[in-house]
C-alpha cells in the first residue's frame, strides 16, 4: 500500500501510503479524499458565480445530485470498456474505483448528457449549464490529478528532465499527473478572468474543450498507461479531435458576431421617445436663438456707444 516517490534532481522524497485512515475496519483512501476535495472546491466556486450566468443555487444543487454519480459511473464504465481484457478476468474489481482507473472523458460525456436532459426538463440554457460545468471540471481535474500521484499512477515514460519522478527507486519518469494539473490550473485562471467579458453562451465550454484537448493531446503522448484501440491512443485522438472541433466552432461563432456587429442598425426610438427628443431639440434651438439674439443686441449697443 506504500510507495516511495521522489524527485531526485530536486532532492524531494515522499513515503506515501494510499490508505489515509481505517474507520470501523474500512480503509479510507487518499485518492477518494482528494477527489472529494476537488468536488467541494468546484461546487463552491460555481455556486459563487451561478447568478452571473442566469442560474440559481437550487439549479446547481440539482445538477450536482444528478451529475456527480453519473460522471463517476460513466468515467468508470469508459475505463473498464477499454481495459475489458483485464476486467473480464477480474469482474470483482469492476466497481473498485478506490484503486484508481477512471477516465475523464467518460465523466465529461456522462455529465454533458445529464446536463442536456436536465436543461430540457427545467427549460434552462444547455449552453449556460455547460459553461458553469467547464469551471467545475477544470477545478476538479486540477485537484483530482493529485490522486494519481498518491496512487503512483498516470505517469509518463523515462526522462532526464530535472523534475523527473522516481517511483520505488525506478528510473525517473515524466510526472504527467503534474503536467495536467498545472495545465488545468492555468486554463481555470484564464477562463475565470476572461469570463467577465464573455461574448455568448457556451463560449466558456468551447474554450475549455479547446484548451483541455490541446493539453491532453500532448500529455497523453507521454503516458505509459494509455487506453488503446489498435495502435491509437484513445484519449489522445479524442483530445485532438475535440480541440479542433471546438476551435472551429469558436471561429465560426466569432466571425458571425463580427459580421452582425458590422451590419448592426440601432433600433428606432419609440414614438414617445421621438416626441421627447424632438421637444428637447426644439428647446435647445430656442435657447441658442435667444443667446444669439442677445449677443447681437449687445454688439449693436457697444458699437452705438463707441460712435
Amino acid at each position: 500500500m506504500e510507495h516511495a516517490i521522489s524527485f531526485p534532481a530536486l532532492g524531494l522524497d515522499f513515503q506515501i501510503n494510499r490508505v489515509a485512515a481505517n474507520v470501523f475496519g474500512k480503509d479510507i483512501y487518499w485518492y477518494g479524499i482528494i477527489i472529494c476535495i476537488g468536488f467541494v472546491l468546484a461546487a463552491l466556486y460555481v455556486n459563487a458565480r451561478v447568478k452571473e450566468f442566469g442560474c440559481t443555487s437550487d439549479n446547481l444543487m440539482d445538477c450536482l445530485i444528478i451529475c456527480v454519480p453519473v460522471g463517476i459511473i460513466c468515467a468508470r464504465i469508459y475505463y473498464v470498456i477499454f481495459e475489458w481484457g483485464y476486467y473480464s478476468q477480474h469482474p470483482n474489481e469492476i466497481i473498485a474505483v478506490w484503486n484508481g482507473g477512471i477516465a475523464i472523458y467518460g465523466a465529461v460525456i456522462g455529465v454533458v448528457i445529464a446536463l442536456y436532459i436536465y436543461s430540457r426538463v427545467k427549460k434552462l440554457s444547455f449552453a449556460t449549464l455547460c459553461d458553469l460545468a467547464a469551471f467545475g471540471l477544470l477545478i476538479g481535474q486540477c485537484v483530482g490529478r493529485w490522486g494519481n500521484f498518491v496512487n503512483a499512477e498516470a505517469h509518463g515514460g523515462a526522462t532526464d528532465l530535472p523534475w523527473g519522478m522516481s517511483i520505488d527507486g525506478a528510473a525517473a519518469v515524466h510526472p504527467t499527473f503534474l503536467y495536467e494539473s498545472l495545465w488545468n490550473l492555468i486554463g481555470f485562471i484564464a477562463l475565470h478572468f476572461y469570463s467577465k467579458k464573455r461574448k455568448f453562451s457556451g463560449e466558456m465550454a468551447l474554450l475549455y474543450v479547446a484548451w483541455y484537448g490541446l493539453g491532453r493531446a500532448w500529455i497523453e503522448g507521454l503516458r505509459t498507461d494509455s487506453l488503446y484501440i489498435g495502435t491509437l491512443r484513445v484519449s489522445q485522438v479524442l483530445a485532438a479531435v475535440s480541440c479542433i472541433v471546438a476551435i472551429a466552432l469558436l471561429v465560426r461563432k466569432y466571425n458571425r458576431l463580427k459580421v452582425a456587429k458590422a451590419f448592426y442598425v440601432p433600433p428606432k426610438a419609440e414614438p414617445e421617445q421621438q416626441e421627447s427628443d424632438a421637444a428637447e431639440e426644439t428647446h435647445v434651438k430656442a435657447e441658442k436663438n435667444t443667446a444669439d439674439a442677445a449677443e447681437t443686441a449687445t454688439t449693436k449697443t457697444e458699437k452705438q456707444t463707441e460712435n
